[in-house]
C-alpha cells in the first residue's frame, strides 16, 4: 500500500481521503550542523521519522518542507532561512489544502527547534478552524525515553545525539573525521532568567554545541527506533480520536 502522497495517482489519493481524516507532514530546515553533518540534517531526520511512521500506521505522508526559521545560523555558509511569518503561512496553507479533502487531523513531524513558535501559532489558528494539528519533536521524545543514552553535553545542536541519528540514517553524508567538540561560549551579560536574541556564531565557532566526536550509528539507531515507536503510538491514538474531542470547544 502506498503511503507517500507524491507517489500516488489522484485516484489513489481519492481512495485514501474518502476513508481517512489524518495525514503526516514533516518539516525541518536547511542549516549548518557543524563541519561533520549535512546542512539538511533537520529535514532529513524529520522525513525519515515521518515516512517510517507512515509505513507502520498506514497514514498518508506528505513531502518534507525543507526550509525553516533559521536566520540565527546564517553566518554559516549554506544556511537557507525564511521568516517565521512566511514559514507559518506556507505550512498553514498546506494544511488547509489537506482539509479541502477532508483531513481534520495533521501530525507535524518537526526536525528544527527554531520552527516551534511559528508552528504553535499555526496549530492554534487551525484548531479554531476545526483542524487539529499536533507537533512532534523527536529530541524531546528521545530525552524522555532514553535519558541516559547521551550525556548533557552530547545533546546540543549538531552534537553527538543528532550526529548519531545521521550516522544511522545516511552515513555516506556524515564526515566524522571533521567532527569537533566545542563548549558554547557564555555571553558576558548572561545572568539567570535572561534570554538573548543572539546568533549561533555568538556561542560557537564550529556550529557544534557540545561534544560530537562520540557519535555512533548504533546509538543513532536506538534513538530512531525509540522516537518512531513513540510517534506511531501517538498517530494510532489520533486515528481513533473523535474530531469533536480535539477541536476548540464552544463557549461555556
Amino acid at each position: 500500500m502506498k503511503v507517500m502522497l507524491h507517489e500516488m495517482s489522484w485516484t489513489e489519493a481519492k481512495k485514501y481521503f474518502t476513508k481517512n481524516d489524518i495525514a503526516i507532514l514533516p518539516v525541518g530546515s536547511n542549516e549548518q550542523h557543524g563541519p561533520q553533518n549535512p546542512l539538511g540534517t533537520d529535514h532529513l531526520i524529520a522525513k525519515a521519522i515521518a515516512e517510517e511512521t507512515a509505513k507502520r500506521t498506514g497514514v498518508l505522508c506528505l513531502q518534507v518542507v525543507p526550509f525553516g526559521v533559521s536566520s540565527h545560523h546564517k553566518q554559516f555558509w549554506g544556511t537557507i532561512y525564511i521568516s517565521p511569518k512566511t514559514f507559518k503561512s506556507y505550512v498553514k496553507e498546506v494544511c488547509l489544502a489537506l482539509s479541502y479533502y477532508g483531513v481534520r487531523k495533521i501530525v507535524i513531524v518537526n526536525g528544527h527547534g527554531g520552527n516551534r513558535c511559528a508552528l504553535m501559532e499555526m496549530a492554534r489558528e487551525l484548531r479554531e478552524k476545526g483542524i487539529f494539528a499536533s507537533i512532534f519533536h523527536w529530541w524531546e521524545v528521545a530525552n524522555k525515553l532514553l535519558p541516559d543514552l547521551f550525556k548533557p553535553e552530547e545533546k546540543g545542536h549538531a552534537a553527538a545525539e543528532e550526529t548519531s541519528v545521521n550516522l544511522a540514517l545516511h552515513p555516506h553524508i556524515v564526515s566524522m573525521d571533521r567532527a569537533v567538540d566545542e563548549k558554547p561560549r557564555r555571553h558576558t551579560a548572561q545572568t539567570e532568567g535572561i534570554i538573548f536574541s543572539l546568533d549561533t556564531v555568538d556561542y560557537t565557532s564550529s556550529g557544534v554545541f557540545g561534544k560530537s566526536t562520540t557519535a555512533s550509528a548504533e546509538k543513532g539507531k536506538k534513538v530512531f527506533d525509540a522516537v518512531v515507536n513513540g510517534l506511531v503510538k501517538h498517530v494510532n491514538l489520533l486515528k481513533e480520536a473523535k474530531i469533536e474531542d480535539l477541536i476548540q470547544k464552544h463557549r461555556v
